[in-house]
């Protein structure tokens, strides 16, 4: 199994689309409401691999211009 953005994205509104389901007792509710801040948490975590992910692939592939910069801190 291949999850990707776009299947976080489908959960994500999943999950909306059950919270404003207006037939839910207070007590399913209450459920679904658990259920969303741990997938909110998930998912956030996921996105910030994602971009320290993106990040690493960019330095990366600056680090091979002969003219990129160093970040100012390495400068001497």
């Amino acid at each position: 199994m291949r999850n990707t953005l776009g299947d976080l994205n489908n959960h994500l509104f999943a999950q909306l689309e059950r919270l404003s389901d207006e037939n839910l007792t207070s007590e399913e509710l209450e459920e679904e409401m658990k259920r969303a801040k741990s997938i909110t948490g998930v998912a956030s975590q996921i996105i910030a691999n994602g971009a320290l992910v993106l990040e690493a692939k960019k330095a990366t592939e600056d680090s091979f211009h002969a003219d990129s910069q160093l970040p100012k801190m390495l400068e001497g």
